[in-house]
């Protein structure tokens, strides 16, 4: 929008910014055919030129609003707003006429239509009064003015001009970011009685409904604002909730949430006149607030610091002049815009790296902040470069220390196979990698294009439903859903990401893979066709052999697989295209029963990381919706979040609704794809929530939270209240899983310690026999006479030697011995399966609980 230095100039010539061009429009009288005057609006386009560092005209044109010599046009404002019958955005010019009786005003909007680049008119109205003050026009598109006490607007569905049915002394007018969008207008009510102090009252246009106007603004400070921006807004009526930032005439930019004072910057001028906010990406956002002397101040957002200000701007403007993908700031230095070359003083700058300027004077236009703040601000920038610096540095460390592990089980898997010894390797998993081409001795010769492009048996091939992903936060999750007729175990399915192939081959992208299952297909919902309604859980394995076994059914589930690894990686080494393998486990007869299934890897497809990405709206906005992008968003979610499960028990009272009581929390909504969960979207910086209560009898529960730690700590200690005295809550995975897994490992020792012993007890007592024998014949045989006996004596020795290690191979042992052993093993061996049984069932419990299928 226009924010001009001067009443002259605001007459002669109007800019707005508009898909990263900016719009002039001048109003200027031509000479007819028949000699008469016809007063014109012209308007010209133009877009920012890097090579050149200047603004280059793309497109220009004209319109004729009166032919009669005697009247006067003049634009009263121009803006760009949203069009709801073509839904896009539209610049938008509010031109008034009137004869030199000045009896009535005639005034026009037009609207610049995009394809034929002309002017067309939009709505047309006639008022006995000439507007003054502050006009706006907002979606609809929607006029709104203030005459006297009382407020104004029309629209091409208003038919006409109406009056808002609430009589002020003073009025706001403001759009709510919201699903559909909608206008307000704010005002001091008059009281009824004397001593009744004013109350703030908000009227909604499209709905034509009052509301409580101190959610948005407090009474005191609607009688010295100036301007007010909503940045954020949820809810409806009395369940509004917003973020709202006023200038006020004290010198202040004021932070309201719900209707409360957050924070406070002091402005450096005075009668300000607008603001708007500059989404700069990564770096932040800037509010730019623009006062009428021809100042400008840009504050920041997070930190509510002033950052830079300006003089001698004639007008101001925020849109992507770049096309980078982010937006920034234009400030038009100098007087009237109607030159030929209109556009020679500018700045482009979003006050993080990105500056173009030219035809600036050094030394008026800005203006600096004083000394010791820029030194702060400094400081506060090397910090946190230092900072980040720092934990880069402790990332390296920590893969170094796991690369220095790695090879030093390497180089003792090598000793231990030269020494003749067995070798045992650890799991890739517990050193946090993924293992990514693991097969056959026979495909070591085979380079990488081979294994990527090798085609497995078409029986055994998974087929892939969907390949999709999500940025949260500073996470890239990338997930892929398979058909139910591929029929992979979850145990041996993994994703994982590769570099997109350059000049050398392909990198591997370190990430952490998830798998869940989803349930099949079924019919589509009447408002979303093609959509599918699924659970993204985990079955636990005796369920899967079980399901495989019967084989009834072979589109019960379907198979999810997630793979997240960090962003900030990825943009720095500029990659923005990756490649994603699935890695499964063949399922295949083999001649040897004890041989190790072969791994296989298959490309799935590729994932492109737009900018556009970077700046996409939060997960799960609207969890009550069945559709394939909120469950995506939820395995998305399920994959990033840290998990916590703990197990509640009450022994002496009963637990009581705990689900009710969660879902009558404020902010708690059900997820329709997986009604188990519930979200909490809190508006802070916290991030979402997820729960999961799950009733094992009236005294004992387990809960599931998916969440940051400091949330899931307000969370317990807001329970804690509600649940009885005696109550305890114990981290599941600490304790009985631990205890468990310690049993059943300390039992299969014993059953390995008590098989060697007894097999070595046992062939022990038979050496020694055969020993006591050989001692006996080699006496009876000493002491040869000739030659011939010595060699019979030889090959008598010889067929022993031979007979005892036929022995060895295959001995005899005593059969009472043979049964005390096989009865001490019976009785350690079932301790064992009794404790492998017990770690399967609190295996199997975790999971169900932890995956949705109880």
């Amino acid at each position: 929008m226009e924010k001009s230095s001067s009443e002259d100039s605001r007459r002669n010539a109007h800019s707005l910014s508009h898909g990263g061009k900016v719009v002039l429009f001048t109003c200027k009288p031509d000479p007819g055919a028949d000699g008469s005057e016809r007063s014109g609006l012209t308007f010209r386009t133009f877009y920012f030129e890097r090579e050149g560092n200047a603004f280059v005209k793309a497109t220009e044109g004209a319109a004729a609003i009166s032919r009669k010599l005697a009247a006067r046009v003049d634009v009263v404002t121009c803006e760009s707003a949203l069009d709801v019958q073509r839904r896009l955005k539209t610049p938008f010019v509010l031109v008034t006429k009137r004869s030199e009786k000045g009896g009535s005003f005639q005034y026009s909007l037009l609207t610049l239509a995009g394809s034929p680049n002309r002017l067309e008119p939009c709505i047309e109205f006639k008022l006995p009064y000439q507007m003054k003050g502050k006009v706006r026009i907002l979606q609809g598109p929607t006029v709104l003015w203030c005459h006297g006490n009382s407020a104004f607007y029309t629209s091409p569905l208003a038919a006409g001009v109406r009056e808002v049915p609430v009589q002020t002394s003073r009025w706001l007018f403001g759009e709510l970011p919201i699903h559909k969008g909608q206008l307000f207008a704010l005002g001091l009510s008059e009281p009824l009685l004397t001593n009744q102090p004013q109350s703030t009252l908000g009227y909604f246009l499209e709905l034509g409904q009052v509301f409580d106007g101190s959610l948005i603004l407090p009474r005191p400070y609607l009688c010295i604002t100036q301007c007010v921006r909503v940045l954020r807004a949820d809810g409806e009526g009395d369940a509004l909730r917003c973020a709202v930032v006023a200038a006020t005439s004290q010198k202040q930019l004021v932070l309201f949430e719900n209707g409360t004072v957050r924070d406070t910057c002091e402005l450096p001028f005075e009668q300000a006149d607008d603001v708007q906010v500059v989404n700069t990406g990564r770096s932040g956002c800037l509010l730019l607030v623009l006062f009428k002397q021809g100042h400008v101040c840009a504050v920041w957002k997070e930190t509510f610091q002033i950052a830079c200000c300006w003089s001698e701007v004639s007008s101001a403007h925020v849109g992507d002049f770049l096309g980078c993908g982010t937006e920034q700031a234009l400030l038009l230095f100098g007087g009237p815009v109607l030159s030929r070359e209109p556009l020679e003083k500018f700045l482009i700058t979003d006050l993080c790296g990105i500056s173009y300027s030219s035809g600036q004077d050094s030394e008026a236009p800005k203006t600096s902040l004083p000394p010791q703040e820029n030194s702060l601000f400094t400081l506060q920038a090397l910090e946190s470069r230092l900072q980040s610096g720092l934990n880069v540095l402790q990332e390296l460390e920590r893969e170094v220390r796991v690369k220095d592990r790695v090879l030093q089980q390497s180089i003792q898997v090598l000793a231990e196979m030269l020494s003749g010894r067995e070798a045992v390797l650890s799991q890739p998993e517990q050193e946090g990698l993924v293992a990514l081409w693991d097969s056959d001795e026979g495909s070591d010769g085979e380079t990488l294009d081979d294994k990527m492009h090798e085609t497995p048996a078409p029986s055994s091939k998974p087929k892939a439903d969907k390949l999709w992903h999500r940025i949260t936060g500073d996470q890239l999750v990338v997930g892929l859903i398979l058909s139910a007729e591929s029929g992979l175990p979850a145990s041996g399915v993994s994703l994982s990401l590769l570099t997109e192939p350059g000049q050398s081959s392909p990198a591997v992208i370190q990430t952490r893979s998830q798998v869940f299952w989803l349930p099949a297909r079924g019919p589509p919902t009447p408002t979303l066709p093609a959509s599918s309604s699924g659970r993204p859980f985990s079955e636990p394995a005796a369920k899967r052999s079980k399901r495989r076994v019967a084989g009834d059914d072979p589109e019960a589930r379907r198979l999810a697989v997630t793979a997240a690894t960090e962003l900030a990686p990825l943009l720095t080494s500029g990659c923005v295209k990756c490649r994603a393998m699935l890695h499964y486990v063949e399922e295949g007869e083999s001649l040897v029963p004890e041989s190790r299934p072969a791994t296989a890897v298959l490309h799935c497809g590729d994932v492109s990381v737009n900018v556009h990405d970077l700046c996409q709206k939060p997960l799960l906005q609207n969890p009550q919706i069945r559709s394939d992008e909120i469950r995506e968003d939820l395995l998305s979610l399920l994959t990033v979040l840290d998990h916590w499960l703990f197990r509640i028990d009450s022994p002496d009272y009963s637990l009581g609704d705990v689900d009710g009581w969660i879902k009558r929390r404020e902010g708690f909504k059900k997820i329709e794809v997986s009604p188990e969960h519930l979200l909490l979207d809190s508006p802070g910086c916290s991030g979402p929530m997820l729960l999961r209560w799950h009733q094992i009898n009236p005294f004992q529960g387990n809960l599931s939270i998916h969440s940051s730690q400091l949330q899931m700590l307000q969370f317990l200690d807001s329970m804690l209240t509600y649940l009885p005295d005696s109550c305890s809550i114990q981290p599941v995975k600490c304790t009985t899983r631990q205890s468990t897994a310690e049993d059943f490992a300390s039992a299969l020792e014993k059953e390995v310690l008590s098989l060697r012993e007894g097999l070595s007890s046992l062939l022990c007592g038979k050496e020694e026999e055969e020993s006591n024998k050989g001692r006996t014949g080699h006496e009876e045989i000493q002491g040869p006479g000739s030659a011939e006996e010595l060699i019979r004596c030889r090959r008598e020795a010889w067929q022993q030697n031979v007979e005892k290690s036929r022995v060895r191979l295959s001995p005899l042992v005593d059969a009472g011995r043979y049964r005390e052993m096989i009865k001490s093993i019976s009785k350690v061996k079932m301790d064992a399966d009794l404790a492998a049984l017990q770690q399967a069932q609190m295996t199997g419990q975790l999971r169900c609980w932890e995956d949705g299928f109880c």
